[in-house]
């Protein structure tokens, strides 16, 4: 018979109460309103930090957008430009090298100097010269290269004017300033306002800027040969680092045994993602160019570089997205007599594809923002032409952005800025594209 009496209902009616009255003490409600009020300052600093972030953001991004809209928009002037024949082809060969040669930016000189016949004087015709940008010399000899019929007639020509005129026409340029404190003095102005007011002046929008390569000239300055580079060094790296970190992956996660050398390797991809980028471009620099001999500045170089430093993100990623198959999918096909080989090509790895893709365009994204590993290998180089090939000498855009950036002209800060904002469309749309392939081709098990 047992000591231990049961518990009657009015026994239980009253140690329930009594632990009510234990929580109702002043003490107990004094704590319990402390963690409230503490879980309340946490969900508020949590609050301020993201409203914090988001603010800064959307700071940077109202900073760089507003410097780079100057750079969509160029000023251009319409001139008469007589072509010529003493000074283009005195001989009247028709000779395509001899007009080559030839001195057009001296036609658009006597041109200014027609418009202008008061300016007489060396100094001022030096000015005067400075409203024009050097541009002008190239338009006009490609137009008489493709017609040599021009030779010896009076064209209407519109050409691009001078960076610091064309910062003065957008407003970037406080012309109320003393002239000791401007780069454009009084005589300067006075001829670009009799241009205003001729109707020669206009402001188009820079197709430049999206078509044309690098220059030393901020108004002549464009992307189109740093995009162009980096197209070529991203198809090198996802042509190298996609099939070998998703074998690599799937060697892993599928078929290497469980050992120390399996597990060391795990080990070290873990600690390759953390190695800083530059390592990679020293690697380069030291086994693809200087013990390889492979071209330097090219696509080829950057993109093996990029790709070894893309490996490490593209392996964890497949290898998460390999995980994450359920092991149901493995041994219902190896119920049925697959074989390892096929429940992995047929079953599981299709089954991945949708985080492993996702993996590779995050890795790919964080790629094409890196500089310093390029920079080790070359691609830093002023490219005036568009590359054609992998081995053609090449920079790509972050490269471009960073070489720009040390540039004194005001001009160079809006094509920064311009830049950045390309560069940064295209990390959106790839992240966002990770984004719709994962939503899309989702499977929840």
């Amino acid at each position: 018979m047992s000591d231990i009496a049961e518990p009657t209902p009015m026994g239980i009616a009253q140690a329930t109460a009594g632990h009510r009255d234990i929580h109702q003490t002043p003490e107990a409600i004094a704590r319990r309103q402390r963690r409230y009020r503490s879980e309340a300052r946490f969900k508020y600093y949590g609050i301020a930090g993201i409203a914090a972030a988001i603010s800064m953001l959307i700071v940077l991004l109202v900073s760089i957008a507003s410097e780079s809209f100057s750079a969509f928009t160029q000023t251009f002037v319409t001139i008469d430009v007589t072509i010529d024949q003493a000074t283009v082809d005195p001989n009247e060969s028709g000779d395509p090298s001899v007009i080559g040669r030839a001195s057009f930016q001296t036609l658009a000189n006597n041109t200014l100097y027609a418009l202008f016949p008061d300016v007489s004087d060396r100094r001022a015709r030096r000015a005067l010269r400075a409203l024009l940008s050097p541009g002008v010399e190239f338009e006009l000899r490609r137009r008489v290269m493709e017609d040599p019929s021009l030779v010896g007639q009076t064209i209407s020509i519109t050409v691009e004017m001078s960076d610091d005129f064309d910062q003065l026409h957008k407003g970037l340029i406080d012309r109320t300033l003393p002239e000791a404190q401007r780069r454009i003095n009084d005589l300067q102005l006075s001829w670009y306002d009799q241009l205003v007011s001729e109707g020669l002046i206009e402001t188009q929008f820079n197709w430049r800027f999206f078509s044309g390569a690098n220059s030393r000239y901020p108004e002549l300055a464009g992307i189109w040969a740093a995009l162009v580079g980096s197209l070529l060094t991203m198809a090198v790296t996802l042509g190298l680092a996609f099939p070998i970190g998703v074998a690599a992956a799937v060697y892993l996660e599928e078929f290497a045994p469980k050992n120390w050398f399996t597990d060391m390797i795990e080990v070290n991809i873990n600690n390759l993602a953390a190695v800083p980028s530059i390592v990679f471009g020293l690697l380069g620099l030291a086994v693809f160019i200087q013990f390889f001999g492979m071209p330097n500045s090219s696509p080829l170089v950057g993109g093996m570089v990029i790709a070894l430093m893309t490996l490490p993100t593209i392996i964890i990623a497949s290898r998460a997205a390999l995980k994450a198959v359920p092991p149901s999918i493995r041994e219902a096909a190896l119920g049925v007599g697959a074989s390892k080989i096929q429940v992995v090509s047929h079953h599981v790895l299709p089954l991945a594809m949708p985080g492993i893709l996702t993996g590779t365009i995050i890795g790919m994204a964080q790629a094409l923002g890196e500089t310093a590993p390029l920079l080790m290998v070359g691609m830093v180089i002023f490219i005036t032409s568009i590359p054609s090939g992998f081995t053609d000498p090449s920079t790509v855009l972050p490269v471009q952005i960073f070489s720009w950036a040390g540039n004194p002209e005001r001009g160079f800060v809006a094509l920064t800025s311009a830049a950045i904002m390309v560069l940064l469309t295209f990390l959106i749309v790839m992240n966002a594209l990770a984004i719709y392939l994962r939503k899309k081709f989702e499977r929840r098990w």
